[in-house]
């Protein structure tokens, strides 16, 4: 496991350890960070699109 790995999975323990309440003032002051809110929302879209099958950049490129 690398270090940015390790620290992610602190961190997602910690949050976990949070009560509900704790939990709904971190995301939402997430979401009130334009940037931050538009990296998890391109996360969300990875995931929800994970099971797609790709395409060739040469593919996408002439289209």
């Amino acid at each position: 496991m690398g270090e940015a790995e390790a620290t992610a999975e602190v961190f997602i323990t910690a949050f976990k350890a949070l009560p509900q309440e704790s939990r709904d003032r971190f995301l939402a002051y997430l979401a009130q960070d334009p940037e931050l809110l538009e990296d998890l929302m391109d996360l969300a879209v990875i995931e929800q699109r994970r099971s797609e099958p790709s395409r060739p950049l040469r593919e996408v490129l002439g289209d």
